[in-house]
Order: C-alpha cells, then structure tokens, then sequence
C-alpha cells in the first residue's frame, strides 16, 4: 500500500521537476528497525514560491490537501494531504535551509515499482530525528544506529551542533550519548 503510493508521489513530484526525499517512519523502514507508521513525510527542495506546483503535484498523485493551503501551508510550510483510495495521509515539508537542500541532493534512490524514490541518507534521517527528539525519534535513532554500524557519526555530530543554538538543546552531545549506548 504505502509503496504504491510513494511511487505515485515520486512520479509526480519527478515529473513537476521538485526535488525531495522522503524522511519519517517511511525512511526508518528501510534505515532502521520495522515498525508502526501511519503517513509518509516528504521534505521537497521548494519554498513557498512553489505552492502551486506542490498543490498541482498532490492533485497528480491523488492527494487531497486536509487544510487550506494559503492559510496553512503559508504559516507552517507544512502541506498536508490525504490519499484519495488509500486515506493514507502525506505530509509535503517544504524547506529552504542549505542542510536540507544537501540532504535532498544526498538521498538515496530505492526502485518502487517503476519509479525510483528519493530516500533521506541513514544520516540525514539521524539528524532529523534528533532535532524532533520526541521519544520515539530516539528510539528510531537506536535502530539506524543498529542496523547501519558504519553510519558517519562525524557528519552527524557536525551538522547536530550547526543546530544547537536554533532548537536550543546540545543535540551532539546528547547523539553521542546515545550513539555509545548503541
């Protein structure tokens, strides 16, 4: 259910010309340890600029938005759609930052289907998931961490202290805390 669905989406965010990867749960099923996710978190290579193109993508792939786009969309940067056969939801995250622009361009291609969908790096998926830092994101941590020994922690560590002083917490120290009980 939920690959058909990505490779829908990769289509059509493909076709739209928009880069992306997709993080979240999604990401963690194929970096870390299985379990339970209900949506799929698609962070695109497109600001406010592009909402047109992002509300014309989620129309291509099915989706419908679950909010008012101009109201919403414009205060969060966060897009929520709903998939019209499956009522699977996906989250389009737009961004601007020179981090998650690099991390777009470092994804790595997974073939669904016949389409080739843009997956966050082990990394990329570690940094996101620490700067969320719910207890769940910790525990996916643990499970990248598990299943990808040669993950680079310097690249890691490096970009977690660029963030330090925007979410006001010292996430490197707190990676390699977890990172030497993994």
């Amino acid at each position: 259910m939920f690959a058909e669905l990505l490779e829908r989406v990769a289509k059509a965010l493909d076709a739209a010309g928009i880069a992306y990867m997709v993080v979240g749960g999604q990401a963690v099923l194929l970096h870390g340890e299985a379990r339970l996710t209900k949506d799929v978190d698609v962070t695109l290579a497109a600001g406010l600029e592009r909402l047109a193109d992002v509300l014309a993508v989620a129309k291509a792939a099915g989706l419908g938005p679950l909010v008012d786009p101009e109201s919403f969309t414009r205060r969060t940067l966060v897009l929520p759609c709903q998939d019209e056969r499956t009522k699977l939801r996906v989250d389009f995250i737009l961004s601007f930052s020179p981090y998650e622009r690099q991390a777009i361009d470092r994804a790595r291609l997974v073939t669904m289907g016949s389409a080739a969908v843009r997956f966050a790096t082990a990394e990329d998926l570690v940094i996101h998931k620490m700067i969320a830092g719910r207890p769940r994101d910790v525990e996916d941590v643990k499970g990248v961490l598990r299943k990808n020994p040669g993950l680079d922690r310097a690249y890691v560590s490096e970009w977690l202290k660029r963030f330090e002083d925007v979410v006001e917490r010292p996430l490197a120290s707190e990676f390699a805390a977890i990172a030497g009980a993994g």
